[in-house]
């Protein structure tokens, strides 16, 4: 009968208008949601008769909620450097639990990156969810498997811990005076039975150098260490006796021919206009190489000419390039006042974690406040053929669906995924001005509908009076 089928397109009415009215309610309430996609309620009629002729028998409306997924938000500026949003395509990968996760554990997708760490150093966001990445392996490096979803691991800043680096090079940038005064005491300098390494103001015994150069380095464990560089004027034109040892002297343990700390014997010599003859100087057996080789503390006793730290300090072997003639400058020999200009090393003693940055690349870069930085991981980036077609589930995430297609994972940048934005969260997508007109004429079409229900009963009112 005509008359019912107009009262069940009025209920189909009420019914898809209050899924319109739904999804508007639910835009609304998301307006300040990080990553937040706009959903809309799409109306299609429904059809019960085609026969031509026929009495009209209404089919009403149906409505289907569709989800903006790929469109993108607009990007605002936070202070957080763990604050992320993605320029492009793609979503970050998350998991419920940041331990154990095995193969079949679900993995949910996002596009908001309000990410913070917890109370054990994971990257999680506010709805509870830890961002995936690849982590760094045991040899330092990021292996990426786009094809492998079990590589992918809660990305973790606490298990960094501190950091050091061993001091492997060394420049100085001085002057010896070319008009030194010869010392007294250069008749009876010898580097093994009276050398400066020897030297003692108290005492008076051993030779006191004309100029002395620290050079303060880091061990493997991020010690500070110090190796001293001194000169003495030798009665040759051009020419001064050097010795390098380390201070204190206790630090290093020496093979014979080396006496108080020292680490390398032989003379400095320089050029007529005062730059250093790296082919005359013997300091170093390979004046080409001016490397000093120190032997680890759990080494056996060093052999001639040979040294390494003590035992005591238990300590990594480490050889350190001291460069007297490749600096600015470089060791000269001017007539000038004997001075240090500057004194160039790398290395750093143990430095503690300080700040986490994350690139547009997606590494996770943790900071030290002895200026290392250590990359941790890198945040994996998914896609799908059609993003469109994901399930939103709690949390502001989604997940697979067969509409979706299956995800791939990429490194930000790469095959179509976008970049990373750090310290920027991704807004959401929802305009108040748009849902709230739609909020209108959505309210106006319930009552509409509604009204076709009550007409229809007032017809069969009617109908019914007839029998009367």
């Amino acid at each position: 009968m005509s008359i019912n089928s107009a009262m069940l397109a009025g209920v189909t009415g009420l019914v898809a208008n209050s899924s319109a009215l739904a999804a508007i309610s639910d835009n609304i309430a998301n307006v300040n949601t990080v990553g937040y996609k706009r959903s809309q309620a799409n109306f299609q009629t429904l059809v019960t008769s085609r026969a031509a002729g026929a009495s009209y028998a209404a089919g009403g409306v149906t409505a289907q909620t569709r989800r903006f997924i790929t469109t993108p938000g607009l990007p605002t500026q936070t202070t957080s450097s763990t604050d992320l949003s993605i320029s492009g395509q793609g979503f970050f990968t998350v998991t419920e639990k940041a331990e154990g996760v095995q193969a079949q554990d679900v993995r949910s997708f996002t596009r908001a990156g309000s990410f913070q760490l917890d109370s054990s150093g994971y990257l999680r966001n506010e709805a509870g969810l830890y961002l995936q990445g690849w982590v760094v392996d045991d040899d330092g490096l990021i292996v990426t498997d786009p094809s492998d979803i079990t590589r992918l691991k809660s990305v973790n800043v606490s298990a960094v811990g501190g950091a050091a680096e061993q001091t492997t090079r060394a420049t100085i940038n001085a002057n010896l005076q070319s008009s030194q005064a010869l010392s007294a005491e250069v008749g009876t300098y010898n580097a093994t039975t009276n050398s400066m390494a020897m030297y003692n103001p108290d005492t008076g015994a051993g030779v006191r150098p004309d100029f002395s150069i620290q050079v303060p380095v880091s061990d493997s464990k991020g010690g500070k260490r110090t190796i001293q560089a001194d000169f003495l004027k030798g009665s040759n034109p051009n020419e001064w006796f050097a010795e390098i040892r380390a201070v204190p002297a206790s630090d290093v343990e020496t093979g014979a021919g080396l006496v108080n700390g020292q680490l390398a014997t032989g003379l400095v010599a320089f050029t007529p206009d005062g730059r250093l003859n790296t082919a005359a100087t013997t300091l170093f057996p390979d004046p080409s190489d001016p490397t000093l080789t120190f032997g680890a503390s759990s080494d056996g006793a060093p052999g001639a000419g040979a040294f390494k730290w003590a035992a005591g300090l238990g300590v990594g072997g480490q050889d350190i390039r001291l460069d007297l003639g490749t600096a600015a400058g470089g060791l000269t020999q001017f007539d000038s006042q004997s001075l240090v200009q500057s004194v160039a090393t790398n290395g750093t003693a143990f430095g503690n974690l300080t700040n986490i940055e994350i690139d547009d690349q997606g590494f996770v870069t943790a900071i030290f406040d002895n200026g290392i930085s250590r990359q941790i991981a890198q945040v994996a980036i998914a896609t799908f053929p059609n993003a469109d077609g994901l399930i939103p589930v709690t949390g502001n995430a989604y997940r697979v669906s067969q509409q979706s297609g299956t995800y791939n994972f990429k490194t930000p940048g790469s095959g179509g995924a976008g970049f990373i934005s750090p310290s920027t969260l991704e807004a959401s997508t929802v305009d108040l001005s748009s849902e709230f007109t739609g909020l209108i004429t959505t309210q106006r079409a319930y009552s509409a509908s509604s009204k076709i229900i009550t007409t229809a009963d007032q017809m069969l009112e009617e109908l019914l009076n007839i029998k009367r």
